[in-house]
Protein backbone atom coordinates (compact mmCIF):
# COMPACT_ATOMS: atom_id res chain seq x y z
CA UNK A 1 0.00 0.00 0.00
CA UNK A 2 2.84 2.40 0.90
CA UNK A 3 4.54 1.67 -2.42
CA UNK A 4 1.28 2.29 -4.29
CA UNK A 5 0.89 5.63 -2.53
CA UNK A 6 4.46 6.61 -3.35
CA UNK A 7 3.91 5.73 -7.01
CA UNK A 8 0.73 7.82 -7.06
CA UNK A 9 2.54 10.72 -5.43
CA UNK A 10 5.49 10.44 -7.84
CA UNK A 11 3.13 10.52 -10.79
CA UNK A 12 1.39 13.59 -9.38
CA UNK A 13 4.70 15.31 -8.68
CA UNK A 14 5.93 14.51 -12.20
CA UNK A 15 2.87 16.28 -13.60
CA UNK A 16 4.09 19.42 -11.84
CA UNK A 17 7.51 18.99 -13.43
CA UNK A 18 5.91 18.56 -16.86
CA UNK A 19 3.32 21.32 -16.47
CA UNK A 20 3.48 25.09 -16.78
CA UNK A 21 4.74 25.74 -13.28
CA UNK A 22 7.46 28.26 -12.46
CA UNK A 23 11.06 27.11 -12.34
CA UNK A 24 11.52 27.67 -8.61
CA UNK A 25 8.54 25.40 -7.91
CA UNK A 26 9.83 22.71 -10.27
CA UNK A 27 13.25 22.86 -8.67
CA UNK A 28 11.75 22.30 -5.21
CA UNK A 29 9.54 19.43 -6.41
CA UNK A 30 12.56 17.77 -8.04
CA UNK A 31 14.55 18.16 -4.83
CA UNK A 32 11.82 16.44 -2.81
CA UNK A 33 11.54 13.63 -5.36
CA UNK A 34 15.27 12.99 -5.12
CA UNK A 35 15.87 13.60 -1.42
CA UNK A 36 12.75 13.58 0.77
CA UNK A 37 10.05 11.06 -0.12
CA UNK A 38 8.25 11.57 3.20
CA UNK A 39 7.84 15.30 2.60
CA UNK A 40 6.92 14.65 -1.02
CA UNK A 41 4.10 12.34 0.14
CA UNK A 42 2.87 14.92 2.63
CA UNK A 43 2.94 17.58 -0.09
CA UNK A 44 1.12 15.59 -2.78
CA UNK A 45 -0.88 12.71 -1.26
CA UNK A 46 -4.11 14.72 -1.35
CA UNK A 47 -5.53 18.08 -2.38
CA UNK A 48 -6.30 20.75 0.18
CA UNK A 49 -10.01 20.66 1.03
CA UNK A 50 -12.51 23.08 2.49
CA UNK A 51 -13.14 22.28 6.17
CA UNK A 52 -14.82 24.28 8.95
CA UNK A 53 -12.21 27.00 8.36
CA UNK A 54 -11.99 26.81 4.57
CA UNK A 55 -8.73 26.01 2.78
CA UNK A 56 -5.74 25.92 5.12
CA UNK A 57 -2.31 24.37 5.03
CA UNK A 58 1.43 24.72 5.34
CA UNK A 59 2.96 26.90 2.65
CA UNK A 60 5.14 25.10 0.11
CA UNK A 61 5.05 23.21 -3.18
CA UNK A 62 2.48 20.49 -3.88
CA UNK A 63 -1.25 19.90 -4.10
CA UNK A 64 -1.52 19.58 -0.31
CA UNK A 65 0.26 22.88 0.35
CA UNK A 66 -0.70 26.54 0.15
CA UNK A 67 0.87 28.07 -2.97
CA UNK A 68 -0.19 30.17 -5.95
CA UNK A 69 -1.29 27.05 -7.82
CA UNK A 70 -3.54 25.54 -5.14
CA UNK A 71 -4.90 29.03 -4.44
CA UNK A 72 -5.33 29.50 -8.19
CA UNK A 73 -7.15 26.19 -8.66
CA UNK A 74 -9.45 26.97 -5.71
CA UNK A 75 -10.22 30.41 -7.13
CA UNK A 76 -10.88 29.16 -10.66
CA UNK A 77 -13.10 26.39 -9.27
CA UNK A 78 -14.96 28.95 -7.18
CA UNK A 79 -15.23 31.22 -10.23
CA UNK A 80 -16.72 28.44 -12.33
CA UNK A 81 -19.22 27.65 -9.60
CA UNK A 82 -20.21 31.31 -9.27
CA UNK A 83 -20.76 31.55 -13.03
CA UNK A 84 -23.08 28.53 -12.88
CA UNK A 85 -25.00 29.84 -9.87
CA UNK A 86 -25.39 33.39 -11.11
CA UNK A 87 -25.70 32.88 -14.85
CA UNK A 88 -26.67 36.07 -16.62
CA UNK A 89 -25.47 38.28 -13.74
CA UNK A 90 -22.29 40.31 -13.42
CA UNK A 91 -20.65 38.52 -10.52
CA UNK A 92 -19.25 40.78 -7.79
CA UNK A 93 -16.60 39.58 -5.32
CA UNK A 94 -14.53 41.08 -2.50
CA UNK A 95 -10.98 40.05 -1.58
CA UNK A 96 -9.00 40.70 1.61
CA UNK A 97 -5.97 39.31 3.42
CA UNK A 98 -4.13 39.34 6.74
CA UNK A 99 -0.47 39.89 7.67
CA UNK A 100 0.85 36.40 6.92
CA UNK A 101 3.78 35.76 4.64
CA UNK A 102 2.56 35.58 1.02
CA UNK A 103 -0.93 36.80 1.95
CA UNK A 104 -0.75 39.92 -0.23
CA UNK A 105 0.62 37.92 -3.15
CA UNK A 106 -2.11 35.30 -2.80
CA UNK A 107 -4.82 37.99 -2.49
CA UNK A 108 -3.64 39.80 -5.61
CA UNK A 109 -3.52 36.46 -7.46
CA UNK A 110 -7.10 35.73 -6.36
CA UNK A 111 -8.23 39.19 -7.49
CA UNK A 112 -6.49 38.71 -10.86
CA UNK A 113 -8.22 35.37 -11.46
CA UNK A 114 -11.63 36.75 -10.52
CA UNK A 115 -11.09 39.77 -12.80
CA UNK A 116 -9.89 37.52 -15.63
CA UNK A 117 -13.14 35.58 -15.31
CA UNK A 118 -15.04 38.79 -15.95
CA UNK A 119 -16.06 39.52 -12.35
CA UNK A 120 -16.25 42.92 -10.67
CA UNK A 121 -13.59 42.69 -7.94
CA UNK A 122 -13.20 44.78 -4.78
CA UNK A 123 -9.68 44.36 -3.39
CA UNK A 124 -8.58 46.01 -0.14
CA UNK A 125 -5.44 48.13 -0.55
CA UNK A 126 -3.68 46.43 2.38
CA UNK A 127 -4.35 43.92 5.18
CA UNK A 128 -7.80 44.08 6.81
CA UNK A 129 -9.70 42.18 9.53
CA UNK A 130 -11.65 39.17 8.29
CA UNK A 131 -14.95 40.61 9.62
CA UNK A 132 -14.53 43.66 7.40
CA UNK A 133 -14.38 41.33 4.39
CA UNK A 134 -17.66 39.77 5.50
CA UNK A 135 -19.13 43.26 5.92
CA UNK A 136 -17.87 44.31 2.47
CA UNK A 137 -19.65 41.40 0.78
CA UNK A 138 -22.95 42.51 2.27
CA UNK A 139 -22.38 46.26 1.92
CA UNK A 140 -21.23 46.04 -1.72
CA UNK A 141 -23.85 43.43 -2.63
CA UNK A 142 -21.27 40.88 -3.68
CA UNK A 143 -22.04 37.30 -4.64
CA UNK A 144 -18.95 35.93 -2.91
CA UNK A 145 -15.65 36.86 -1.34
CA UNK A 146 -12.31 35.49 -0.24
CA UNK A 147 -10.00 36.34 2.63
CA UNK A 148 -6.47 34.99 2.65
CA UNK A 149 -5.65 34.04 6.24
CA UNK A 150 -4.78 31.14 8.49
CA UNK A 151 -6.26 32.91 11.49
CA UNK A 152 -4.25 32.18 14.65
CA UNK A 153 -2.18 29.26 13.28
CA UNK A 154 1.66 29.21 13.36
CA UNK A 155 3.64 31.22 10.79
CA UNK A 156 4.19 28.22 8.46
CA UNK A 157 0.48 28.22 7.60
CA UNK A 158 -1.72 30.22 5.32
CA UNK A 159 -5.30 29.75 4.25
CA UNK A 160 -8.22 30.80 2.13
CA UNK A 161 -11.76 31.34 3.35
CA UNK A 162 -14.54 31.50 0.78
CA UNK A 163 -17.72 33.44 1.55
CA UNK A 164 -21.21 33.46 0.07
CA UNK A 165 -23.71 36.20 -0.75
CA UNK A 166 -24.77 36.73 2.87
CA UNK A 167 -21.19 37.40 4.00
CA UNK A 168 -20.89 34.01 5.72
CA UNK A 169 -18.40 31.27 4.97
CA UNK A 170 -19.70 28.76 2.46
CA UNK A 171 -21.76 25.86 3.81
CA UNK A 172 -23.39 22.82 2.23
CA UNK A 173 -24.09 22.32 -0.58
CA UNK A 174 -21.86 25.12 -1.85
CA UNK A 175 -18.67 23.92 -0.14
CA UNK A 176 -18.84 20.45 -1.66
CA UNK A 177 -19.90 21.82 -5.04
CA UNK A 178 -16.95 24.22 -5.05
CA UNK A 179 -14.61 21.33 -4.22
CA UNK A 180 -16.09 19.41 -7.17
CA UNK A 181 -15.39 22.36 -9.46
CA UNK A 182 -11.86 22.74 -8.09
CA UNK A 183 -11.25 19.04 -8.79
CA UNK A 184 -12.00 19.72 -12.46
CA UNK A 185 -9.05 22.15 -12.63
CA UNK A 186 -6.51 19.51 -13.66
CA UNK A 187 -4.07 21.81 -15.43
CA UNK A 188 -2.68 25.22 -14.53
CA UNK A 189 -3.54 26.37 -18.04
CA UNK A 190 -7.22 26.13 -17.06
CA UNK A 191 -6.76 29.03 -14.63
CA UNK A 192 -7.69 32.41 -16.12
CA UNK A 193 -5.09 35.09 -15.36
CA UNK A 194 -3.75 38.38 -16.68
CA UNK A 195 -7.00 39.71 -18.12
CA UNK A 196 -9.30 42.65 -17.33
CA UNK A 197 -7.26 44.47 -14.62
CA UNK A 198 -9.77 47.30 -15.00
CA UNK A 199 -12.30 45.05 -13.25
CA UNK A 200 -10.47 45.53 -9.93
CA UNK A 201 -11.58 48.36 -7.63
CA UNK A 202 -9.35 49.15 -4.66
CA UNK A 203 -10.98 49.69 -1.25
CA UNK A 204 -9.19 52.10 1.09
CA UNK A 205 -9.70 53.87 4.43
CA UNK A 206 -12.96 55.44 3.18
CA UNK A 207 -14.53 51.99 3.34
CA UNK A 208 -13.07 51.49 6.83
CA UNK A 209 -15.14 54.44 8.00
CA UNK A 210 -18.35 52.85 6.70
CA UNK A 211 -17.53 49.68 8.64
CA UNK A 212 -16.49 51.50 11.82
CA UNK A 213 -19.66 53.58 11.78
CA UNK A 214 -21.65 50.36 11.67
CA UNK A 215 -19.65 48.92 14.58
CA UNK A 216 -20.34 52.08 16.58
CA UNK A 217 -24.10 51.51 16.21
CA UNK A 218 -23.64 48.63 18.68
CA UNK A 219 -22.80 51.07 21.49
CA UNK A 220 -25.21 50.68 24.42
CA UNK A 221 -23.73 52.84 27.19
CA UNK A 222 -22.23 56.09 25.82
CA UNK A 223 -22.82 57.92 29.09
CA UNK A 224 -20.77 55.38 31.03
CA UNK A 225 -17.96 55.67 28.49
CA UNK A 226 -17.94 59.46 28.91
CA UNK A 227 -17.38 59.02 32.65
CA UNK A 228 -14.64 56.43 32.19
CA UNK A 229 -13.20 57.46 28.82
CA UNK A 230 -9.68 57.51 30.26
CA UNK A 231 -9.83 53.90 31.50
CA UNK A 232 -6.44 52.37 30.71
CA UNK A 233 -6.68 49.77 27.94
CA UNK A 234 -3.67 47.83 26.68
CA UNK A 235 -4.12 46.39 23.20
CA UNK A 236 -2.03 44.03 21.05
CA UNK A 237 -2.79 43.30 17.37
CA UNK A 238 -0.34 40.34 17.39
CA UNK A 239 1.46 41.69 14.30
CA UNK A 240 -1.82 41.57 12.39
CA UNK A 241 -4.80 43.27 10.82
CA UNK A 242 -6.33 44.76 13.96
CA UNK A 243 -3.51 47.30 14.25
CA UNK A 244 -5.50 50.18 12.77
CA UNK A 245 -9.17 49.35 13.14
CA UNK A 246 -9.35 48.18 16.76
CA UNK A 247 -7.78 51.40 18.15
CA UNK A 248 -9.89 53.42 15.68
CA UNK A 249 -13.07 51.69 16.87
CA UNK A 250 -12.20 52.19 20.54
CA UNK A 251 -11.59 55.87 19.80
CA UNK A 252 -14.95 56.15 18.03
CA UNK A 253 -16.64 54.61 21.10
CA UNK A 254 -15.02 57.37 23.16
CA UNK A 255 -11.99 55.73 24.79
CA UNK A 256 -8.97 58.05 25.02
CA UNK A 257 -6.35 55.99 26.84
CA UNK A 258 -5.51 53.02 24.61
CA UNK A 259 -1.92 51.83 24.99
CA UNK A 260 -0.58 49.76 22.11
CA UNK A 261 1.99 47.00 22.58
CA UNK A 262 4.48 48.63 20.21
CA UNK A 263 6.55 45.52 19.51
CA UNK A 264 3.40 43.66 18.41
CA UNK A 265 2.01 46.59 16.41
CA UNK A 266 4.63 45.82 13.74
CA UNK A 267 3.01 44.00 10.80
CA UNK A 268 5.09 40.83 10.37
CA UNK A 269 4.07 37.39 9.10
CA UNK A 270 6.88 35.76 11.07
CA UNK A 271 5.18 36.85 14.32
CA UNK A 272 8.61 37.44 15.93
CA UNK A 273 7.40 38.08 19.50
CA UNK A 274 5.29 34.93 19.89
CA UNK A 275 5.54 31.20 19.22
CA UNK A 276 2.04 31.22 17.77
CA UNK A 277 -0.22 34.29 17.38
CA UNK A 278 -3.09 32.75 19.32
CA UNK A 279 -4.72 34.96 21.98
CA UNK A 280 -6.08 31.80 23.64
CA UNK A 281 -2.61 31.16 25.10
CA UNK A 282 -1.22 33.07 28.07
CA UNK A 283 2.36 32.98 26.75
CA UNK A 284 1.13 34.69 23.59
CA UNK A 285 -0.57 37.35 25.72
CA UNK A 286 2.43 37.74 28.04
CA UNK A 287 3.83 40.90 26.47
CA UNK A 288 0.45 42.65 26.65
CA UNK A 289 -0.16 41.49 30.23
CA UNK A 290 3.33 42.62 31.32
CA UNK A 291 2.70 46.06 29.82
CA UNK A 292 -0.69 46.21 31.52
CA UNK A 293 0.91 45.41 34.88
CA UNK A 294 3.49 48.16 34.33
CA UNK A 295 0.81 50.69 33.34
CA UNK A 296 -1.80 49.57 35.88
CA UNK A 297 -4.28 48.97 33.05
CA UNK A 298 -7.89 48.05 33.72
CA UNK A 299 -8.32 45.93 30.60
CA UNK A 300 -6.07 43.92 28.28
CA UNK A 301 -7.28 43.22 24.74
CA UNK A 302 -5.67 41.34 21.88
CA UNK A 303 -6.67 40.12 18.44
CA UNK A 304 -5.22 37.36 16.27
CA UNK A 305 -3.62 38.16 12.87
CA UNK A 306 -6.91 38.46 10.97
CA UNK A 307 -8.66 40.10 13.92
CA UNK A 308 -11.64 37.78 14.21
CA UNK A 309 -10.62 36.26 17.57
CA UNK A 310 -10.43 38.30 20.76
CA UNK A 311 -8.22 37.77 23.79
CA UNK A 312 -9.18 39.43 27.10
CA UNK A 313 -7.27 39.63 30.37
CA UNK A 314 -8.76 41.25 33.50
CA UNK A 315 -7.20 42.29 36.78
CA UNK A 316 -8.45 40.58 39.94
CA UNK A 317 -8.42 41.95 43.48
CA UNK A 318 -4.88 40.67 44.04
CA UNK A 319 -3.72 42.77 41.10
CA UNK A 320 -3.06 39.70 38.98
CA UNK A 321 -4.23 39.55 35.36
CA UNK A 322 -6.54 36.66 34.62
CA UNK A 323 -6.72 35.54 30.98
CA UNK A 324 -10.34 34.76 30.19
CA UNK A 325 -11.20 31.71 28.14
CA UNK A 326 -13.53 32.08 25.16
CA UNK A 327 -16.54 30.90 27.15
CA UNK A 328 -16.03 33.59 29.79
CA UNK A 329 -15.59 36.33 27.19
CA UNK A 330 -18.78 35.18 25.46
CA UNK A 331 -20.76 35.08 28.71
CA UNK A 332 -19.59 38.59 29.66
CA UNK A 333 -20.39 40.13 26.28
CA UNK A 334 -23.71 38.30 26.01
CA UNK A 335 -24.70 39.26 29.55
CA UNK A 336 -23.75 42.87 28.90
CA UNK A 337 -25.76 43.07 25.69
CA UNK A 338 -28.85 41.37 27.15
CA UNK A 339 -28.72 43.40 30.37
CA UNK A 340 -28.55 46.69 28.49
CA UNK A 341 -31.18 45.66 25.94
CA UNK A 342 -33.47 44.82 28.87
CA UNK A 343 -32.69 48.06 30.71
CA UNK A 344 -33.40 50.06 27.57
CA UNK A 345 -36.72 48.26 27.09
CA UNK A 346 -35.65 46.73 23.80
CA UNK A 347 -36.43 43.07 24.58
CA UNK A 348 -39.91 42.10 23.37
CA UNK A 349 -39.58 38.33 23.04
CA UNK A 350 -38.58 38.45 19.38
CA UNK A 351 -34.82 38.39 19.92
CA UNK A 352 -32.39 35.50 19.99
CA UNK A 353 -28.75 34.57 20.59
CA UNK A 354 -26.62 31.73 19.21
CA UNK A 355 -23.83 29.53 20.54
CA UNK A 356 -22.13 26.35 19.41
CA UNK A 357 -22.78 22.94 20.96
CA UNK A 358 -19.30 22.86 22.57
CA UNK A 359 -19.68 26.33 24.10
CA UNK A 360 -20.59 26.86 27.78
CA UNK A 361 -24.13 26.02 28.84
CA UNK A 362 -23.93 29.19 30.95
CA UNK A 363 -24.89 31.13 27.81
CA UNK A 364 -28.13 29.14 27.71
CA UNK A 365 -28.80 30.01 31.36
CA UNK A 366 -28.21 33.73 30.72
CA UNK A 367 -30.53 33.69 27.70
CA UNK A 368 -33.20 31.82 29.66
CA UNK A 369 -33.05 34.43 32.44
CA UNK A 370 -33.84 37.18 29.91
CA UNK A 371 -36.45 34.98 28.17
CA UNK A 372 -34.45 35.16 24.94
CA UNK A 373 -34.21 32.10 22.68
CA UNK A 374 -30.75 30.52 22.54
CA UNK A 375 -29.90 28.41 19.50
CA UNK A 376 -27.21 25.73 19.68
CA UNK A 377 -25.39 24.94 16.45
CA UNK A 378 -22.36 23.04 15.17
CA UNK A 379 -18.83 24.35 15.69
CA UNK A 380 -17.87 26.97 13.14
CA UNK A 381 -19.16 30.48 12.71
CA UNK A 382 -20.71 29.61 9.37
CA UNK A 383 -23.36 27.66 11.31
CA UNK A 384 -24.09 30.67 13.51
CA UNK A 385 -24.41 32.70 10.30
CA UNK A 386 -26.77 30.08 8.89
CA UNK A 387 -29.14 30.51 11.85
CA UNK A 388 -29.00 34.30 11.41
CA UNK A 389 -29.83 33.84 7.72
CA UNK A 390 -32.76 31.53 8.49
CA UNK A 391 -34.19 34.06 10.96
CA UNK A 392 -33.91 37.13 8.76
CA UNK A 393 -37.19 39.00 8.72
CA UNK A 394 -38.55 36.84 11.56
CA UNK A 395 -36.50 37.61 14.67
CA UNK A 396 -33.67 39.92 15.78
CA UNK A 397 -30.17 38.57 16.40
CA UNK A 398 -28.44 40.19 19.37
CA UNK A 399 -25.14 38.36 19.72
CA UNK A 400 -23.41 35.04 20.07
CA UNK A 401 -20.27 33.08 19.52
CA UNK A 402 -18.14 30.09 20.25
CA UNK A 403 -15.67 28.91 22.87
CA UNK A 404 -12.71 29.46 20.55
CA UNK A 405 -12.54 33.17 21.33
CA UNK A 406 -15.01 34.32 18.69
CA UNK A 407 -17.94 36.69 19.24
CA UNK A 408 -20.32 38.55 16.94
CA UNK A 409 -22.66 41.33 17.99
CA UNK A 410 -25.22 42.45 15.41
CA UNK A 411 -25.91 40.86 12.06
CA UNK A 412 -24.21 43.28 9.65
CA UNK A 413 -21.18 40.94 9.72
CA UNK A 414 -21.58 37.16 9.37
CA UNK A 415 -18.32 35.99 10.92
CA UNK A 416 -16.73 36.46 14.31
CA UNK A 417 -15.63 40.06 14.78
CA UNK A 418 -12.94 41.03 17.26
CA UNK A 419 -13.10 44.70 16.26
CA UNK A 420 -16.64 45.10 17.61
CA UNK A 421 -15.99 42.60 20.44
CA UNK A 422 -13.04 44.68 21.71
CA UNK A 423 -15.15 47.84 21.68
CA UNK A 424 -18.04 46.15 23.52
CA UNK A 425 -15.67 44.61 26.09
CA UNK A 426 -14.26 48.06 26.85
CA UNK A 427 -17.76 49.57 27.02
CA UNK A 428 -18.93 46.77 29.32
CA UNK A 429 -16.00 47.51 31.64
CA UNK A 430 -16.91 51.21 31.73
CA UNK A 431 -20.59 50.40 32.34
CA UNK A 432 -19.89 47.89 35.15
CA UNK A 433 -17.71 50.42 36.96
CA UNK A 434 -20.17 53.27 36.36
CA UNK A 435 -23.36 51.46 37.40
CA UNK A 436 -22.17 48.91 39.97
CA UNK A 437 -18.70 50.03 41.00
CA UNK A 438 -17.40 46.66 39.82
CA UNK A 439 -14.53 45.73 37.59
CA UNK A 440 -15.39 43.45 34.70
CA UNK A 441 -13.78 40.53 36.53
CA UNK A 442 -15.81 41.22 39.68
CA UNK A 443 -18.97 41.32 37.58
CA UNK A 444 -18.07 37.95 36.04
CA UNK A 445 -17.82 36.51 39.55
CA UNK A 446 -21.23 37.94 40.40
CA UNK A 447 -22.64 36.29 37.27
CA UNK A 448 -21.30 32.94 38.53
CA UNK A 449 -23.16 33.45 41.80
CA UNK A 450 -26.33 34.26 39.87
CA UNK A 451 -26.26 31.50 37.24
CA UNK A 452 -23.94 28.87 38.71
CA UNK A 453 -20.20 28.43 38.31
CA UNK A 454 -19.64 26.93 34.87
CA UNK A 455 -16.09 25.86 34.07
CA UNK A 456 -14.74 24.52 30.80
CA UNK A 457 -11.60 22.79 29.59
CA UNK A 458 -10.12 21.75 26.27
CA UNK A 459 -7.53 19.21 25.16
CA UNK A 460 -6.32 19.02 21.56
CA UNK A 461 -4.64 15.79 20.53
CA UNK A 462 -2.48 16.36 17.43
CA UNK A 463 -1.35 13.56 15.15
CA UNK A 464 0.63 14.88 12.19
CA UNK A 465 0.40 13.95 8.53
CA UNK A 466 -1.50 11.25 6.69
CA UNK A 467 -0.99 8.62 9.39
CA UNK A 468 -2.21 11.07 12.00
CA UNK A 469 -5.39 11.85 10.07
CA UNK A 470 -6.14 8.12 9.74
CA UNK A 471 -5.49 7.54 13.46
CA UNK A 472 -7.91 10.30 14.42
CA UNK A 473 -10.64 8.81 12.24
CA UNK A 474 -10.03 5.44 13.94
CA UNK A 475 -10.38 7.10 17.37
CA UNK A 476 -13.84 8.38 16.42
CA UNK A 477 -14.86 4.93 15.16
CA UNK A 478 -13.67 3.37 18.44
CA UNK A 479 -15.52 5.97 20.53
CA UNK A 480 -18.74 5.14 18.72
CA UNK A 481 -18.24 1.40 19.15
CA UNK A 482 -17.13 1.63 22.80
CA UNK A 483 -18.22 4.88 24.48
CA UNK A 484 -17.21 5.41 28.12
CA UNK A 485 -19.72 3.97 30.58
CA UNK A 486 -18.73 6.44 33.28
CA UNK A 487 -16.54 9.55 33.49
CA UNK A 488 -14.75 10.21 36.78
CA UNK A 489 -17.17 7.91 38.57
CA UNK A 490 -20.33 9.49 37.19
CA UNK A 491 -22.43 7.29 34.90
CA UNK A 492 -22.88 8.39 31.29
CA UNK A 493 -26.64 8.85 30.89
CA UNK A 494 -26.90 10.42 27.44
CA UNK A 495 -24.93 10.32 24.18
CA UNK A 496 -25.41 12.74 21.30
CA UNK A 497 -24.08 11.59 17.94
CA UNK A 498 -24.18 14.35 15.34
CA UNK A 499 -23.08 11.97 12.60
CA UNK A 500 -26.18 9.79 12.96
CA UNK A 501 -28.19 12.75 14.33
CA UNK A 502 -29.44 10.68 17.24
CA UNK A 503 -29.57 11.09 21.00
CA UNK A 504 -29.25 7.88 23.00
CA UNK A 505 -30.78 7.50 26.46
CA UNK A 506 -28.20 5.07 27.82
CA UNK A 507 -30.48 3.68 30.54
CA UNK A 508 -33.51 2.92 28.37
CA UNK A 509 -31.80 2.52 25.00
CA UNK A 510 -34.31 4.93 23.48
CA UNK A 511 -33.12 7.04 20.57
CA UNK A 512 -34.49 10.42 19.51
CA UNK A 513 -33.66 12.52 16.47
CA UNK A 514 -31.42 15.59 16.68
CA UNK A 515 -32.51 18.50 14.49
CA UNK A 516 -29.12 19.72 13.36
CA UNK A 517 -26.64 19.65 10.50
CA UNK A 518 -24.72 16.39 10.28
CA UNK A 519 -21.15 16.39 11.62
CA UNK A 520 -18.58 14.00 13.05
CA UNK A 521 -19.14 15.03 16.68
CA UNK A 522 -19.89 13.01 19.82
CA UNK A 523 -21.14 14.25 23.19
CA UNK A 524 -21.31 12.33 26.46
CA UNK A 525 -23.36 13.59 29.41
CA UNK A 526 -23.05 12.14 32.91
CA UNK A 527 -25.43 11.96 35.85
CA UNK A 528 -23.61 14.76 37.70
CA UNK A 529 -24.00 17.21 34.80
CA UNK A 530 -20.55 16.80 33.28
CA UNK A 531 -20.44 17.18 29.49
CA UNK A 532 -17.67 15.95 27.20
CA UNK A 533 -17.68 16.73 23.47
CA UNK A 534 -15.31 15.14 20.95
CA UNK A 535 -14.71 16.29 17.40
CA UNK A 536 -11.92 16.07 14.83
CA UNK A 537 -10.67 19.36 13.41
CA UNK A 538 -11.96 20.14 9.94
CA UNK A 539 -8.68 21.61 8.75
CA UNK A 540 -5.82 19.66 10.36
CA UNK A 541 -5.03 16.24 11.88
CA UNK A 542 -6.24 17.08 15.35
CA UNK A 543 -9.01 15.84 17.63
CA UNK A 544 -10.51 18.11 20.28
CA UNK A 545 -12.02 17.16 23.64
CA UNK A 546 -14.22 19.78 25.31
CA UNK A 547 -15.13 19.48 29.01
CA UNK A 548 -17.92 21.27 30.84
CA UNK A 549 -18.51 21.06 34.59
CA UNK A 550 -20.69 23.09 36.94
CA UNK A 551 -21.16 23.79 40.65
CA UNK A 552 -23.26 26.25 42.66
CA UNK A 553 -21.44 29.33 43.97
CA UNK A 554 -22.95 30.68 47.19
CA UNK A 555 -20.95 33.90 47.21
CA UNK A 556 -17.91 35.53 45.64
CA UNK A 557 -16.04 34.66 48.85
CA UNK A 558 -16.17 30.99 47.78
CA UNK A 559 -14.92 31.73 44.25
CA UNK A 560 -11.29 30.59 44.56
CA UNK A 561 -12.22 27.40 46.43
CA UNK A 562 -14.91 26.43 43.90
CA UNK A 563 -12.64 27.30 40.98
CA UNK A 564 -9.94 24.99 42.34
CA UNK A 565 -12.47 22.19 42.80
CA UNK A 566 -13.82 22.52 39.25
CA UNK A 567 -10.34 22.70 37.71
CA UNK A 568 -9.34 19.61 39.67
CA UNK A 569 -12.41 17.85 38.35
CA UNK A 570 -11.50 18.73 34.76
CA UNK A 571 -7.97 17.42 35.30
CA UNK A 572 -9.47 14.24 36.73
CA UNK A 573 -11.66 13.81 33.65
CA UNK A 574 -8.61 14.18 31.38
CA UNK A 575 -6.80 11.42 33.28
CA UNK A 576 -9.88 9.22 33.34
CA UNK A 577 -10.14 9.49 29.55
CA UNK A 578 -6.36 8.89 29.30
CA UNK A 579 -5.70 12.23 27.65
CA UNK A 580 -2.71 13.03 29.86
Amino acid sequence: MANELEQLVLKKAQSWLDGHYDEATKKQVKYLMDNDMKELVESFYKDLEFGTGGLRGIMGVGSNRMNVYTVGAATQGLSNYLKKNFAGERVRVAVAHDSRNNSRMFAEHVADIFASNGFQVFLFDALRPTPELSFAIRELKCHSGVVVTASHNPKEYNGYKAYWTDGAQVTEPHDKNIIAEVAKITDVDMIETGKNPENITILDEKFDEIYLNKVHELSLSPESVKKHHDMKIVYSPMHGAGVRLVPASLKKFGFTNVIMVKEQAVIDGDFPTVESPNPEERKTMAMAIDLAAKEGADLVLATDPDSDRIGVALRNKKGEYVLLNGNQTLVLLLSYQLTRWAERGELDGNQYVVKTIVTSQMANAVAEHFKVKCYDCLTGFKYIAKIIRENEGKAKYIGGGEESFGYLAGDYVRDKDAVSACSLAAEAAAWAMDTMGLTLYEWLQELYVKYGFYREGLVSVVRKGKEGAELIQKMMVDFRANPPKAILGSVVVKINDFQTLETLDVKTGAKTAIEQDRSNVLQWFTADGTAVSVRPSGTEPKIKFYFGVKAPLASVADFDKTLAELDAKIEGIKKDLKLE
